[in-house]
């Protein structure tokens, strides 16, 4: 079969939407740190199972008749439908105690930075997708920009960095201050490493099973639909337990509802877009656009402040990005 030049044209207008669809879904990603901060009172591992539990309830509730179409498909991928619903769960729980533990810009940092790494790993030893140079030059470009984001936060707080993003309580020592205990911080690095591993792991099992023939909304609904199930009824006998406090005011309540229905259930229906023609090496990389976002939200509507070296931190990933998107336009 011979291709010809509109079908490399179509194939790279394709890529393209594709990407502009991962940093679409980036964008409403970096939204949930601005969010959260009106949260009160919240534990992270109820904001995160709420939000991706009902997000991924709704993603399987709109993708019915495409998971009844791939019903044969998605049976006979059920290990991997299984083994991605688990790493569906794990994510945002991880992810929100990260930054509750260890701070907003060294959970965010630990997770973002680990993706694509992670990703990149994962498509060497299970597929034969291989890296280009751009890529390399990218995550190193990323990875130094979050970094140096991390960094000029840290500073213009002066080392004190309170877990809005998570929800957190900074009165909960009774000191007025995040407790900062070497374990702590080393538990949140930990579940930073596990959270982003975990992202990067999904992902690649949504683009495998698209692969191999599953429809792309089968492929994510199906995912998240069975992780929402295990989320939610996590989450219920929490709430019941002990953590009512998730829709204690109409603030909470409203944070609750965004973030379930805007960056997790349509961030992830473009993120899931997107992964039918990126890689998921290169999704991971573009989602680096979620912490640019995320800072200059504080930026503008928090009233935080960010010292020049995370500006310039933003600059590299800015760069990073572009050289992401490039090729595919070229």
């Amino acid at each position: 079969m011979t291709t010809t030049r509109s079908d490399i044209a179509a194939s790279s207008r394709s890529t393209d939407m594709g990407s502009l669809a991962v940093l679409f879904a980036a964008l409403l990603w970096g939204t949930t740190g601005t969010a959260a901060h009106f949260n009160q009172d919240v534990s992270p591992l109820a904001t995160g199972a709420f939000a991706m539990g009902i997000g991924g309830l709704l993603q399987a509730a709109i993708a019915q008749p495409n998971i009844m179409g791939c019903l044969s498909l998605l049976l006979a991928q059920k290990g991997r439908v299984l083994l991605g619903a688990v790493c569906v769960v794990i994510y945002p729980l991880a992810f929100y105690s990260s930054m509750h533990l260890a701070g907003v810009a060294i959970g965010t940092v630990i997770t973002i930075a680990t993706a694509p790494l992670a990703a990149a790993i994962l498509e060497r030893l299970f597929g034969h997708h291989r890296l280009t140079l751009s890529w390399y030059l990218s995550l190193a470009l990323g990875i130094a920009g979050v970094v140096m984001m991390a960094m000029g936060e840290t500073a213009t707080h002066g080392g004190d960095i309170v877990a809005i993003s998570a929800g957190g309580d900074p009165m909960a020592t009774g000191s007025g201050s995040v407790p900062d205990t070497d374990w702590q911080r080393l538990t949140g690095i930990v579940l930073g490493i596990i959270a982003g591993t975990t992202y990067a792991a999904y992902s690649l099992i949504a683009r495998r099973m698209m692969d191999h023939g599953t429809h792309a909304r089968a492929a994510m609904g199906s995912l998240f639909g069975v992780a929402g199930i295990v989320l939610i009824a996590g989450l219920g006998l929490s709430m019941l337990v002990a953590d009512p406090r998730l829709f204690a005011t109409p603030g909470n309540t409203s944070v609750a509802l965004y973030m379930a229905l805007v960056p997790m259930f349509l961030g992830y229906i473009a993120f899931g877009y997107g992964l039918k023609t990126v890689a998921a090496s290169k999704a991971t990389l573009l989602t680096l656009f979620e912490p640019l976002v995320a800072a200059l939200l504080a930026v503008t509507l928090v009233g935080e402040h960010i010292a020049p070296l995370g500006w310039l931190g933003m600059a590299l990933i800015a760069v990073c990005l572009v050289i992401q998107v490039k090729p595919a336009t070229a």
